[in-house]
């Protein structure tokens, strides 16, 4: 009798077997699902080969289970929104890192399903409404980040439930209500930028929480009062001091030209420089009847790209615009013009081009086909006899260089390691892909100030294909720190001298110091190697990161590969495509 239902059995017993055998498939097409969504072409994977998603970037899992346990996706450009009952699926997910991107939308409740989940780091996104109260499955919660956000409403109360939480951080969104009790211990920094109150903040009743409220003012007060009066009177006379030496400095630079200003790398911000608003140099301005300076009728501005079918404005409407100087490089100067149309760009007028109009067109047009999108777009030009002009897109959050040495003062922000990591894997692929164009293309000026970058601090490669436009007069300088050592004609850079000069950008990424006039007297490339030499590698990195000793090893690796960039000679240095393939490997 016993032997008549033994097949059932063990045809039962298998089943169940089968049932809870965990499912890498399951995993495969749940990632794959938020790649369609909000990944696009910023997660680079290959997903025909190897079927398992073990191997692609951003992804970990755990050969004793098989099954993925960690994803990371940090500042890669995600954006949309995040796709329903996908995440859920990855039931034995510990980490889920997607910070610095551009998702939108509310969060999809079935992340609170994920019981296994150690580490969330969701900050700096656009993610709106409500934060689920769904937290008390979440038992394992230790580090939990959501600033940044547009998250509105009450900090639920479920967070009381996770015993084991040691960061917690909500801080610029638009929460309202009372923080919860458990955080009395937390610091401010994590709730500040929003509309709550408790402890640690003030309590909700008005007063402050870390000490008794008193209806009369205390000496120190008082003393902070005076302190402060007297500190606007000075401000505001130092302001009126500033304004008479500026309207004198303006009388006397009356018949100069604009584009003689202080010295300055192109794509910094304008900060530190005596910028004026005004239109552009009178050699570019139009007369009466739309007549150039000697009389012939001015050439329109041509569109290149996908810009041809965005038309917003006309040469007219540049030349109204109200002109800021943003600095000088090495192709000429750049000017930040507003637009009347509601539009700003950056018009770059170039200098010591000698080469005939109509090859200078040709190679023009063939830099504005270049479209990859870690590379800014040259979105028109403007040749007429001497004068030059590119259009391209500007870039508020500025360039790399004034990220790292911009402000060093007491509001200056970390540069956290994943931050600049993820700059230099955005650099890399846009350079990679220029490479990739034939093995005569190069960008031949890559350096920190033509790194500009996006809100979400994506890199966006500017300057390519300008020094091949360079003209005789132009020579190359070793003072400039990013120069390979063969380079002897600006005109003709290799793809290995980019790399050259990519490996000092990661020099510079990770010492925090300037390739430009560094305070060590050598060139970075030299003093780095030194320093390795010596068995003293942690004195190369910069301060700001020695904090986060988790990223060490992948500093160390990073700064090997920079080393290997930097090689003096060419042949041993590895190419571009490889570059970006290791930093992937680092990074993500």
């Amino acid at each position: 009798m016993k032997l008549k239902y033994a097949p059932s059995f063990l045809f039962l017993l298998f089943s169940l077997l089968v049932t809870v055998k965990p499912d890498l498939s399951v995993d495969r097409s749940a990632i794959l699902a938020i790649r369609s969504s909000v990944g696009g072409r910023s997660i680079l994977w290959n997903i025909s080969q190897p079927a398992t998603p073990c191997t692609w970037p951003g992804v970990v899992c755990d050969t004793k289970i098989n099954r993925v346990v960690e994803l990371h996706f940090p500042g890669m450009g995600l954006s949309g929104e995040l796709p329903s009952n996908t995440l859920g699926n990855l039931t034995q997910l510990t980490t889920l890192s997607i910070r610095y991107n551009a998702l939108s939308g509310q969060l999809p409740v079935d992340i609170f399903s994920l019981t296994n989940l150690r580490n969330l780091y969701l900050q700096d996104n656009l993610f709106s409404g409500p934060i689920p109260d769904l937290f008390s499955p979440l038992g394992n919660l230790v580090r939990v980040s959501f600033a940044g956000n547009n998250f509105s409403g009450p900090i639920p109360y479920s967070v009381n439930n996770l015993t084991r939480l040691a960061k917690f951080d909500v801080s610029n969104n638009q929460l309202t209500g009372e923080i919860p009790s458990k955080f009395v211990d937390f610091p401010v920094s994590a709730f500040s930028g929003n509309s709550l109150c408790g402890r640690p903040l003030v309590a909700c009743n008005g007063s402050e929480t870390s000490s008794s409220s008193s209806s009369k003012l205390s000496g120190g007060a008082i003393a902070g009062i005076v302190i402060g009066s007297l500190f606007i009177f000075l401000l505001i006379s130092y302001i009126f001091f500033l304004c008479c030496k500026k309207r004198n400095q303006n009388d006397e630079m009356k018949s100069k030209d604009l584009g003689e200003v202080k010295q300055m790398e192109i794509g910094v911000p304008c900060e530190n420089v005596d910028s004026s608003s005004s239109g552009f140099p009178s050699s570019v301005m139009v007369g009466g009847g739309g007549k150039a300076k000697s009389g012939e009728v001015t050439k329109k501005l041509v569109f290149l790209g996908e810009a041809k079918d965005h038309r917003k404005f006309d040469l007219d409407d540049l030349l109204r615009a109200s002109a800021e100087v943003l600095g000088k490089g090495t192709f000429g100067t750049a000017y930040k013009a507003a637009l009347e149309v509601d539009l700003t760009v950056v018009v770059k007028r170039l200098k010591d081009i000698t080469m005939p109009e109509k090859e200078l067109k040709e190679k023009t047009e063939g830099v504005g086909k270049m479209n990859h999108e870690n590379l800014l777009p040259l979105r028109a030009y403007y040749f007429n006899g001497d004068e030059k002009l590119l259009v391209c897109d500007y870039m508020p959050t500025g360039s790399l260089s004034a990220l790292l040495h911009g402000n060093h003062g007491a509001g200056r922000k970390p540069l956290n390691w994943e931050t600049r990591a993820m700059i230099a894997l955005g650099a890399a692929r846009g350079i990679t892909y220029l490479h990739s164009q034939g093995p005569k293309v190069s960008h031949g000026n890559i350096k920190s100030s033509n790194i500009l970058l996006t809100p979400t601090y994506e890199s966006r490669v500017s300057d390519f294909g300008l020094a091949g436009l360079a003209g005789p007069t132009t020579t190359p300088t070793r003072v400039d720190g990013y120069r390979s050592p063969e380079v002897t004609d600006i005109r003709k850079v290799s793809q290995k001298a980019d790399v050259y000069s990519f490996g000092v950008l990661l020099l510079e990424l990770l010492t925090g110091k300037s390739p430009i006039n560094n305070e060590e007297g050598v060139d970075l490339p030299r003093w780095v190697q030194s320093v390795v030499r010596e068995e003293w590698t942690s004195e190369v990195f910069d301060l700001e990161l020695l904090r986060y000793q988790n990223v060490e090893d992948d500093m160390v690796q990073m700064l090997q590969l920079a080393i290997e960039c930097t090689a003096n000679y060419p042949d041993k240095r590895p190419c571009m495509a490889d570059v970006t393939s290791k930093i992937e490997q680092i990074c993500i």
